[in-house]
């Protein structure tokens, strides 16, 4: 499966030239227009490697962000025994003091693993930066799954030399990870020469390593050769870490949109275009067979209404405008059964001669009313057996009887006798 993984840059910090505007109020954070990333086919060897912005980004099945080891501060407690919903505030009580940004703009994150009352790992960062960072690139379009350390408290100790600046190469710095915590120091001075030699550690050779351009400088500092890793490949196994720094208020999206995005991007892969390019053509055939199913109706509607037309012109040679056929055919039989003095269907006597033949025995008719195709007849207290009686009567020859309190009304059914 593919991996992306997104180096998270550093929190802007105030540096020397700002000491005279250190009583105004900093500035507001806004996101970087770029990111630096790597792609990996496998997750385990570099693809591409570059920085744009987050929306020119290639697209894989796992996004892991690297959160820059400079914003990160470790802290090693006994985990309290809580909730999870109520563990965030369990260790922002615990490490109230040690930390140096207000509770309410700290991130915290336990270690993986981490069981309640034994001693673990907890890594504070500033939420507001790390946030902004992941709504940038959710706003792209980029999910990101899991938020790991650039570097981890671990054993034996490792250091990595990089460039603060890449542009300065006078801007090195060390990230040095040992089992009580991890270190960022700038080894300009001595003293952090000395500490670096001569901590009591041996220091060798394939514990360090440094980016290219600050290889030279990690060799004359140590005194010894240093392993190259470029920053895509550090990068590339920083996301190998099983830290999730997305805990608590920024996890990561439900399971099962997880599954499913997974899923989706799985169906994306090399392994499934035969099957898309199956379910594409069977959509192209069935695209085509619906047009020409469609066409073929089309045709035979425009022949019946032709047909319709032609027998109204031939049965009615007088009518030379036709609108609608079935109308008019309609209206012009009716002319003629009027003229021919023939009662039609909906007319008095037929409706009477309807009701009559139905109506139930020992009945009594207090009164009628008509309207063009509705008769209105007054029955009185009839029960309803009596009126369900005559409708049981009357439907079969396609009309439809209705009560309403004394009345009960009889209109021929839309469609005629059945």
């Amino acid at each position: 499966m593919s991996l992306l993984v997104i180096s998270l840059a550093p929190r802007p910090r105030l540096g020397p030239r700002d000491a005279a505007a250190a009583g105004e109020a900093a500035p507001a954070l806004r996101a970087p227009a770029e990111f630096d990333y790597v792609l990996s086919r496998d997750g385990v060897l570099v693809g591409r490697h570059g920085r744009c912005a987050p929306a020119l980004m290639p697209r894989a099945d796992t996004v892991v962000a690297v959160a820059p080891a400079v914003d990160l501060a470790w802290h090693q407690v006994s985990l309290p025994k809580a909730p999870q919903a109520r563990l965030r505030a369990a260790l922002a009580g615990l490490l109230e003091e040690a930390l140096l940004e207000d509770l309410e703009d700290t991130h915290l994150a336990v270690a993986p693993g981490a069981s309640a009352t034994a001693p673990t790992w907890v890594v504070a960062t500033h939420r507001g930066w790390l946030t902004l960072q992941l709504g940038a690139l959710e706003a792209a379009g980029i999910v990101v799954d899991r938020v790991v350390p650039q570097a981890e408290p671990g054993d034996p100790p490792r250091g990595y030399f990089e460039l603060a600046d890449p542009s300065d190469d006078q801007a090195l710095r060390v990230v040095w990870s040992r089992p009580d915590g991890v270190l960022v120091l700038r080894p300009a001075g001595g003293l952090v020469r000395h500490w670096l030699n001569g901590s009591g550690e041996e220091p060798l050779a394939s514990l360090w390593s440094a980016e290219p351009a600050a290889v030279a400088a990690a060799e004359q500092l140590l005194g010894q050769p240093v392993e190259v890793l470029p920053r895509p490949e550090a990068a590339l196994q920083a996301a190998q870490s099983a830290w999730n720094l997305r805990q608590f208020d920024l996890s990561s999206r439900p399971r099962g949109v997880r599954a499913l995005r997974k899923g989706w991007h799985t169906f994306r892969g090399p392994s499934w275009r035969p099957v898309r390019l199956g379910l594409a053509a069977l959509l192209g055939v069935q695209l085509v067979g619906l047009n020409a199913w469609a066409w073929k109706q089309r045709h035979d509607l425009q022949a019946l209404r032709a047909e319709q037309v032609a027998l109204l012109q031939t049965t009615f040679p007088q009518v030379r405008a036709v609108l609608d056929a079935p109308v008019q055919m309609q209206r012009e039989t009716e002319l003629l059964r009027a003229r021919a003095g023939r009662p039609g269907e909906t007319d008095l006597e037929p409706m009477l001669q309807a009701v009559a033949g139905a109506w139930p025995q020992g009945r009594v008719l207090e009164g009628l009313r008509f309207e063009p195709g509705q008769l209105t007849v007054a029955v009185g207290d009839w029960p309803d057996e009596a009126v369900a009686e005559l409708a049981r009567q009357l439907e079969p020859e396609g009309w439809v009887v209705e009560r309403n309190g004394p009345q009960v009304t009889v209109r021929r059914a839309v469609g005629g006798r059945s």
